[in-house]
């Protein structure tokens, strides 16, 4: 074992926290505030924004769809910068610095008067948010749980749908009374003042900062060989040259981008293409609410089994269920299927994203993480911006979106064959087994 140094003191929270419970899991509930306000401002507060845009300016469909598209890109190109420091140093100052611009960028797309002012600030938002949520949140459940990391996840991402489901209709209620003029500087703040204090007093990047191991173990006595191999792949560290050279890492990758070009090229236009159906921008807006709920149910019932189930298998039936949901809400005139089938999209909706954490953690492990899924999110975030622009132009080329969607449906299809190559390297097969190193924390983490 590698001579480890004096662990910290826990934060400040584990004074005012119940005793007796494994720290590891208020971490994961910190993380899953982080996500609430981050990406649920960041993400659901993209459909809630493009209408108003539209109408407030006068732009176009195509046009104001350039605005998420630079917003994933660039969010995706940051965190593929970012992830190798956050493995080496730790994520705490690029949340914090991520949080405060993320917020402040946010309360700044109320007072835009020209298009490319539009695309500045998305672009800001873009970088803040590469920095301070997915690939930060990502990278520090992984190194407090293996065995349990799916279940952990879980709770965490949950945040990102109760995102959807608290804040996007608060969105749309404040656009109604004041326009975006009053909404965002309101989700900006809150974005702030939630964030600093969870970061500052609550999150810890690994277990081993405060003398802890993963999963809550104590390492009074050696594990069985089959969790020696586990811990052991999952300290493994890997190059980037390393993981692009396997089929796993390109299984990976391929799904996700063509996954996350679908179901974000539809999440952005949904309240927009669903306002004329049910009658009202508050009736489409509160789908995206509906969605957000469907994830909830559907992440934590998953992150209760998916640690014990092949999640190359579970993550192919997701695919298939989005795809063939997007399908029937296009060609139903049903009201009541429309809410339906929209609440079975949103069960697909939020554990694609914990399904790809999942996969890279499973197969490149936890002190490569960030380094690998900065990689495969720079993809997945190219996808999602890539999305919502084509779904915007052919939109504008066809005069409706029954064409886009039905592409995004097939693409889905694509992306549930490519996500079976996903899986680890033979050649690391004997490597994985025999015993590792020590897991260290990284050198001047926070």
């Amino acid at each position: 074992m590698t001579p480890q140094s004096a662990p910290r003191p826990l934060p400040p929270a584990a004074r005012l926290l119940p005793g007796g419970w494994f720290y590891g899991w208020y971490v994961a509930i910190a993380c899953s505030l982080l996500m609430m306000v981050g990406v649920g401002v960041g993400y659901y507060g993209l459909p809630i924004f493009l209408k108003p845009l539209k109408d407030a300016h006068g732009w176009s469909t195509a046009q104001v769809s350039w605005a998420p598209a630079i917003y994933f890109c660039v969010s995706g190109l940051t965190a593929a910068i970012v992830g190798p420091y956050v493995d080496r140093y730790g994520p705490r100052r690029f949340m914090l610095i991520g949080s405060l611009i993320n917020g402040a960028s946010a309360a700044m797309i109320g007072i835009v008067n020209e298009l490319w002012q539009l695309y500045v600030v998305y672009f800001v938002f873009a970088v803040a948010f590469g920095m301070s949520s997915n690939i930060a949140v990502n990278a520090i459940l992984a190194r407090w749980f293996i065995r349990r990391r799916a279940l952990a996840m879980s709770i965490s991402f949950t945040g990102v749908s109760l995102g959807g489901v608290i804040l996007a209709p608060i969105a749309s209620r404040l656009i109604d009374v004041g326009g975006l003029e009053l909404a965002t500087p309101i989700l900006g703040a809150l974005v702030i003042i939630t964030s600093i204090p969870v970061i500052t007093g609550v999150i810890v990047f690994d277990p081993r900062d405060v003398g802890m191991l993963p999963d809550g173990d104590t390492g009074a006595s050696a594990p069985p060989p089959a969790q020696q191999a586990l811990l052991a792949a999952q300290m493994r560290t890997w190059t980037r040259a390393e993981a692009v050279r396997t089929i796993g890492f390109w299984g990976i990758l391929v799904a996700f981008l063509l996954v996350l070009i679908a179901q974000t090229g539809y999440v952005v236009h949904q309240v927009t293409f669903l306002e004329d159906r049910l009658g009202s921008r508050s009736a489409a807006a509160f789908t995206i609410s509906v969605t957000a709920f469907g994830s909830i149910i559907a992440r934590l019932a998953v992150g209760i089994f998916a640690d014990n189930v092949d999640r190359r298998l579970l993550t192919v039936i997701l695919f298939v269920v989005q795809a063939t949901a997007i399908l029937l809400i296009i060609h139903t005139e049903s009201i009541a299927a429309t809410w339906a089938l929209t609440l079975v999209f949103g069960l697909t909706i939020g554990n694609v994203y914990m399904m790809q954490s999942l996969l890279v953690g499973e197969i490149f492990g936890m002190v490569s993480f960030g380094t690998v899924f900065g990689l495969i999110s720079l993809a997945g975030q190219v996808g999602s911006g890539l999305g919502p622009i084509g779904v915007g132009i052919i939109h504008d080329a066809t005069g409706g979106y029954t064409v886009p969607f039905t592409i995004t449906a097939a693409l889905t299809y694509l992306a549930a064959v490519a996500i079976l190559f996903a899986r680890p390297a033979r050649s690391r097969a004997a490597e994985a087994a025999a015993p590792g190193p020590a897991l260290r924390s990284p050198s001047g983490a926070d």
